[in-house]
């Protein structure tokens, strides 16, 4: 590839090669600048030395008696002609040098560049492969609710694509825009039927990045999802068809041409159904025919019949995976909105090929549960009657309501709690909003699993949007990080000065009072600070205002808008990172720190300095342990301090922190694989 550049970039000028091996030698014409009118590139040829000499000759001859102030003149003016040839030589040389620097410099960039291209054409090889798999099994699904095939045949084919997926993904590469006669042809020709060791896995959900997000379950649902495909198992997704999605992130997204009908309020109700691939993952998008209005609204939330409108999409989820022959290890609900298909299953499905399915439910908070009047069960075929009961759905606290919420957990199988930094007894006793019976005599399958990031995009040792990349053991690459953001910002540039950023996505989210005291302790030690809220339009907010004019300095900076790359410079330029609390599940903000070898430090200050702190209790997760014994209780002035009067065991601390694994590939997978299993061992 260089050499093919090289022979590309074509030399400003040549240079002639002489002969210096004659021995008679040739004086070498004289060249001089000419002037107005013959000017030939700035160079004419002179006379040569016989020309001269015969003119000389002549003049001599007219004249017996040399002027010797005309020879003079004239070889000064030779000199000076001589003079001016050699400046324009040397500028004509300084020009082809920089043009050779200019080419070189081009070459490396294009090698650079060359070097990444090939580097995303092979993940893009993979993401297309991961493509065609889940191309391939919507299909299955549509050639089931068409009636070309049954739910068994469905099922060995599913089974089929998972065992061989790579094989799978290059025969199918060029035939997957054939008709469905012809890829049913090709799939029973198509015989290894080996065991699958993976789970088949279905996320029925209401939010799912980067299609729609709201809060912590759209990243959770992805994340998860990515985690547990890379390590072999199927997973799926079902969402509502919201007239909100951004579809621009939908890989072949097709309708399928089949009529699809689902129980609600006492009749059969017809829905159309979409398909298509979301980040490497099979998205089924379920959209209301006669309940057109249910999610074609403004928001997610929020609205008077949401009952209704996610019962009837969670009836409706269940009816489509008996329709297409899916058998599933694991249905997969979440928050109250979803958690109506535990009752469902049990009391209407399970009887339906789903005998092999189990009940997941993860809980991503507590502060709503869904209040309803019992009778409002009938809606989606529940027997209000046999529900409303202490041991069931009936609500703890206001007994003539059902408590949907309180549903999924007594009637799944498993049930995760995700909080990164609480243990399972002080979630229990302290969090559960009203439920602490009902966990209690559950409590033997709750589970609590942190919340992670993505470590392919978070990751300073290949991130491209950094001017030099690092990794743990070898930190160069930060000290220039943090110059070029001091640059950027503005400030003074010295990798010496300690920088402390804040990210936050809602100014709600911090307590400034508390934040501005810390700041204001720590400005007074020559530290910089940088501030940015990670928001998609930018707002104006009194309070805020009123802090940053608090806290005006020339080494303070606050940035209202930030994008993507500059908030990867800003981890990666940040010694600390102060954050709002450690229980991050939006930003993942004390996660991404640690990544990219910045502290995180609750915004504490010395009055309130245990007001983030986690509890010790055995049961909490890794993370949680991890950050109770090297950052939880540090102040932003306790850090200040270790790192001028103790760098050695702070540089270590930041060693071992970028080290540690707590993206969703590590202990959140490990937890969840886990409950699988003994899901299926039931």
């Amino acid at each position: 590839m260089e050499t093919l550049i090289n022979a590309a970039i074509p030399w400003a000028f040549g240079f002639p090669k002489f002969n210096t091996s004659n021995k008679h030698r040739v004086k070498p014409r004289t060249v001089r600048c000419l002037r107005k009118n013959d000017e030939v590139n700035g160079l004419f040829e002179a006379p040569s030395q016989m020309d001269l000499e015969g003119h000389a000759h002549m003049k001599m001859s007219q004249s017996p008696e040399s002027d010797p102030d005309t020879k003079h003149n004239e070889i000064w003016q030779l000199f000076r002609e001589a003079q001016r040839n050699i400046l324009y030589l040397n500028k004509q040389r300084l020009m082809a040098v920089e043009e050779l620097k200019k080419a070189k410099t081009e070459k490396e960039m294009l090698l650079d560049r060359i070097q990444k291209l090939e580097e995303e054409n092979q993940a893009d090889a993979g993401k297309d492969k991961l493509s065609i798999l889940w191309d391939l099994l919507l299909r299955i699904d549509s050639m089931v609710l068409k009636g070309m095939i049954d739910t068994g045949e469905a099922s060995d084919f599913r089974r089929l694509v998972m065992n061989s997926n790579a094989i799978v993904a290059d025969v199918f590469f060029d035939i997957m825009q054939r008709k469905d006669v012809e890829l049913l042809a090709e799939l029973r020709h198509f015989s290894d039927k080996n065991k699958r060791n993976g789970f088949h896995i279905v996320h029925i959900c209401t939010e799912m990045v980067p299609v729609v997000s709201v809060g912590s379950l759209a990243s959770y649902v992805t994340g998860l999802s990515h985690a547990l495909q890379r390590q072999g198992n199927l997973v799926e997704v079902i969402l509502p068809k919201y007239a909100s999605l951004d579809l621009d992130e939908v890989q072949g997204l097709r309708e399928i041409e089949a009529e699809f009908y689902s129980y609600f309020n006492g009749q059969l109700q017809g829905n159309r159904i979409w398909t298509g691939v979301v980040y490497g993952i099979g998205v089924t998008f379920i959209q209301p025919v006669h309940y057109s209005t249910f999610f074609t609204r403004e928001r997610l939330y929020g609205y008077p019949d949401d009952f209704e409108r996610f019962s009837y999409f969670s009836r409706a989820s269940l009816d489509y995976i008996v329709k297409s022959g899916k058998q599933p290890d694991v249905l997969h609900i979440h928050n109250w909105e979803t958690a109506i298909v535990g009752p469902l299953f049990w009391d209407v499905f399970v009887k339906q090929g789903l005998g092999g399915t189990r009940i997941m439910l993860t809980c991503h908070d507590f502060g709503s549960q869904c209040l309803e009047q019992p009778d409002k069960l009938a809606l989606c075929g529940l027997d209000s009657s046999r529900l409303h009961r202490s041991d069931r759905l009936q609500d703890n606290t206001k007994g003539h309501l059902a408590n949907i919420l309180k549903g999924g957990v007594v009637y799944s199988n498993k049930v995760v709690i995700m909080s990164s930094m609480h243990s399972k007894a002080s979630i229990i006793h302290s969090l559960s909003h009203g439920l602490e019976s009902t966990f209690t005599i559950h409590k033997d399958k709750l589970l609590i699993a942190p919340y992670g990031f993505d470590k392919f995009t978070w990751d300073p040792s290949r991130d491209k949007f950094l001017p030099e990349n690092y990794t743990a053991d070898n930190m160069k690459g930060k000290a220039v990080c943090k110059v070029a953001l001091q640059q950027h910002l503005g400030l003074t540039e010295h990798a010496s000065v300690i920088l402390v950023g804040c990210i936050f996505s809602e100014v709600s989210d911090v307590d400034l009072e508390n934040l501005k005291e810390v700041v204001l302790i720590a400005s007074r030690r020559d530290v910089q600070f940088v501030f940015t809220r990670l928001s998609k339009v930018p707002s104006k907010n009194t309070s805020l205002d009123s802090f940053l004019e608090e806290i005006k300095d020339e080494n303070v900076r606050f940035i209202d808008k930030c994008d993507e790359a500059l908030s990867h410079l800003i981890f990666a330029g940040s010694d600390i990172i102060l954050c709002p609390s450690f229980h991050d599940p939006m930003l993942q903000v004390p996660l991404k720190a640690m990544r990219y070898g910045a502290a995180p430090i609750a915004i504490t200050s010395i009055g309130k300095r245990f007001r983030h702190v986690v509890d010790h209790d055995l049961q909490s997760t890794k993370l949680s342990q991890f950050l109770n014994t090297t950052f939880a209780y540090m102040s932003l002035n306790e850090a200040l301090d270790e790192i001028k009067s103790n760098s050695m065991q702070w540089n270590q601390k930041i060693m071992d922190a970028m080290t540690k694994d707590f993206s969703w590939d590590a202990e959140c997978y490990d937890i969840h694989i886990s409950a699988y299993t003994a899901l299926k061992n039931l």
